[in-house]
């Protein structure tokens, strides 16, 4: 694999997850490569390492982004392990950590934050980070026992991506506070709309409700697609579209058609045009029942849309209600359903928190204030680790 071919005084830090890069597979995901492709260069030699063999769906864009992120300077290790019991490739990456003298390791979720933070203490890594990105399974034994004994002893910090997250860990996990740190997502600044997709989506003087996340039972999208059933049956003309791909595509398919909604409703599947799906909506909506500091959330945000998010995990961290978005109860399809209606029906107020929001992503969550604040927890963690 390309990499840094000189030693020298930039600290080598290697990126460590299942899967990393686009394609529909999640936040947490994308924000890995992105770490590891705006490292700077000049104070940081950077690695990414994936465990998992990429799907044979994504396997040519994982050829791509590989070779990009070659291109910017990373070094790119792919175990491409097949299996849960697959553990030859564990020994790469360790003679891989010895023989580069990696100085941090960075594993992302707890697919590679329990192996790693193992590794890499074996391998004698100064840094050990564990990153988890709102999946925690909190109170599962097996877990809870891994977390303890794997995870809380061998990482230096673990990073929890909003405060409601960090004291699940702390209490749930039975991890030490002095190890858990809160550290905000952040995303690329948006584009701007290329195209205006209206009469894509809604026929003229419809209103257009959409949300942007993988297709997952915990999103919640049931309660978005009732909610919807309840305003048209209010006597708005509504329509509502949900782009991404994931496990809930044919049941919610099947829900749509069960409540009469398919001229109301539609699927539109993974789309690469988010920044126009956006700026298209009247409202943006999140249902979901469970997050930590939802990507969608911050990329509603960033396009100015306005929100009505479910009050669960860190997203009150994101948003104050009635300031930034309005919040409702998880699993409450008529108070989504009230939420909208309140935006569709004040769109003064809307523009207002629209705007809010949007103001409130740049200045705290853009994701080049969130690489430097991740390069300074490197560096800080390094020469802390000198003195121990």
């Amino acid at each position: 694999m390309p990499a840094p071919a000189l030693r020298d005084t930039r600290l080598r830090v290697l990126n460590l997850a299942r899967d990393a890069g686009y394609g529909g597979i999640g936040g947490a995901e994308i924000l890995v490569f992105e770490f590891a492709r705006r490292l700077d260069r000049e104070r940081f030699a950077s690695y990414l390492c994936t465990t998992r063999a990429p799907e044979p769906s994504r396997r040519a864009l994982a050829v791509l982004e590989t070779a990009e992120l070659e291109a910017a300077g990373v070094g790119v290790l792919a175990l491409e392990r097949r299996s849960s019991w697959s553990v030859a490739p564990w020994a790469r990456l360790y003679a891989f950590l010895r023989r580069e003298r990696i100085d941090v390791v960075h594993a992302h979720m707890p697919r590679a934050s329990i192996p790693g933070s193992l590794l890499a203490r074996l391998a004698r890594v100064p840094v050990v980070i564990s990153h988890e990105h709102g999946s925690i399974l909190y109170g599962h034994r097996v877990r809870k026992f891994l977390d303890q004994n794997v995870v809380g002893r061998f990482s230096d910090v673990v990073l929890a991506v909003s405060g409601s997250d960090r004291d699940k860990i702390i209490e749930l996990e039975g991890l030490p506070p002095e190890r858990v740190q809160v550290f905000r997502n952040g995303i690329l600044p948006f584009p701007d709309a290329s195209e205006d997709l209206r009469g894509e989506l809604a026929p003229a003087g419809a209103a257009l409700i959409g949300a942007i996340g993988r297709l997952d039972s915990v999103k919640g999208y049931d309660d978005l697609i009732r909610a919807t059933g309840l305003l048209k049956h209010q006597g708005r003309a509504i329509r509502c579209v949900i782009a991404g791909v994931g496990p809930d595509q044919g049941r919610l398919a099947r829900l749509i058609v069960e409540q009469d909604l398919g001229a109301e409703v539609k699927l539109l599947g993974l789309r690469e045009d988010v920044a126009n799906l956006l700026r298209a909506f009247d409202v943006a909506v999140m249902s979901s029942h469970s997050e930590g500091a939802p990507l969608a959330v911050i990329e509603y945000m960033a396009a100015g849309a306005p929100i009505v998010a479910t009050a669960v995990g860190g997203v009150p961290e994101l948003l104050d209600d009635g300031v930034h978005g309005l919040l409702v109860a998880p699993s409450d399809p008529a108070g989504l359903a009230a939420g909208i209606g309140r935006l569709l029906d004040d769109r003064a107020l809307a523009h207002r928190l629209g705007d809010a929001a949007q103001a409130r992503q740049l200045t705290e969550l853009d994701l080049g204030v969130t690489v430097k604040r991740l390069e300074a927890l490197y560096l800080q963690l390094y020469e802390q680790s000198r003195t121990r």
